[in-house]
């Protein structure tokens, strides 16, 4: 099963949340494998034609309650499926930020490839096909950083995602039951 075909067994369209994945058709010509994917039209644009964000959106309370209810949703589906590895923090933060990556202590399913190019408001979350787990938190931290220029945005992320302000440190708490250990 593909990975949007999975996204659509497992989320469904979160209320609307998500274009629905309405037809998938296989084909195989000279040995060559294609596959074919259609989803649900979605009539508004996204928020920017760029993953960064560039100026300030003015979007209201229920935007942002719709978008953390959303990924709350995605972070209590069980999964094995990979999207990000520790190994792969291991490599990345310490060539983009210069600190040794911390070890992840609590695993969540996650959209990841969260950002301003791929959400409309109302909200809708497009290209989810990388969804799998990732550190807790993934999602947030991902669009918080796709948005540090506009001031206003990146407050308004750390606001609506308390997980942004827990310390890197293991939690002194139990793995929330959404969580899972490595």
């Amino acid at each position: 099963m593909g990975r949007p075909l999975d996204a659509q067994h497992v989320f469904g369209d979160f209320d609307g949340r998500r274009p629905a994945l309405l037809a998938v058709h296989h084909a195989v010509d000279d040995g060559t494998a294609y596959r074919a994917e259609l989803s649900a039209r979605v009539d508004q644009p996204v928020l920017s034609d760029d993953p960064v964000l560039q100026c300030d959106l003015e979007l209201p309370d229920s935007w942002w309650e719709d978008l953390a209810g959303t990924l709350a949703k995605v972070a209590a589906v069980d999964t094995d499926r990979v999207a990000v590895r520790q190994q792969y923090m291991d490599r990345v933060i310490p060539e983009f930020v210069g600190i040794p990556a911390p070890a992840v202590t609590c695993w969540t399913a996650a959209h990841a490839d969260l950002h301003w190019a791929n959400v409309t408001a109302p909200l809708r979350i497009l290209d989810g096909e990388g969804w799998g787990r990732a550190p807790e938190g993934y999602d947030a931290a991902m669009v918080y950083a796709y948005s540090l220029l506009p001031e206003d945005v990146a407050a308004r992320i750390r606001d609506a995602f308390p997980v942004l302000g827990r310390p890197a440190s293991p939690p002194k708490r139990p793995c929330a039951p959404s969580c899972s250990r490595p």
